[in-house]
């Protein structure tokens, strides 16, 4: 898979943005994680992924599968990324956008139905005064 292919994947899932994870280039789908591509060795991170079944995977296929000492306490395997297939890839990252998504718009995917846009959160305004103030009379 070429890395046009991988962002095209990633971007076919609703709510999903390129962003910056850590500095990184990443993306996420409902302001979390989804998935990145590192660029130190042109891996994908693989979310939601059980310990078991990262080392399962890591022991039958680790020309594709393997992980990093960074991803050994959390439960991600990384893939290279000439070694995937889109079909794949896209079940990988559907359970990491189910994980990410609010229930009713994990309700209307499941139901077939393109979920709503999520309105656009507005800025905060900045606050006046954040310093401390003595009281005077």
């Amino acid at each position: 898979m070429s890395p046009k292919q991988f962002h095209d994947v990633v971007l076919g899932f609703p709510h999903t943005e390129l962003s910056t994870s850590y500095g990184q280039p990443a993306y996420k789908a409902f302001g979390k994680l989804l998935t990145r591509l590192r660029a130190e060795d042109d891996s994908v991170v693989l979310g939601q992924v059980s310990f078991d079944e990262r080392e399962m995977l890591c022991a039958a296929d680790p020309e594709t599968f393997h992980f990093t000492d960074h991803y050994r306490n959390y439960p991600m395997v990384l893939a290279r990324l000439k070694r995937l297939d889109a079909k794949t890839l896209r079940g990988y990252l559907d359970r990491q956008w189910r994980h990410n998504a609010p229930r009713k718009l994990l309700k209307a995917w499941d139901e077939g139905t393109v979920p709503p846009a999520l309105p656009a959160k507005s800025p905060r305004p900045a606050r006046r005064g954040t310093g401390s103030r003595k009281k005077t009379r």
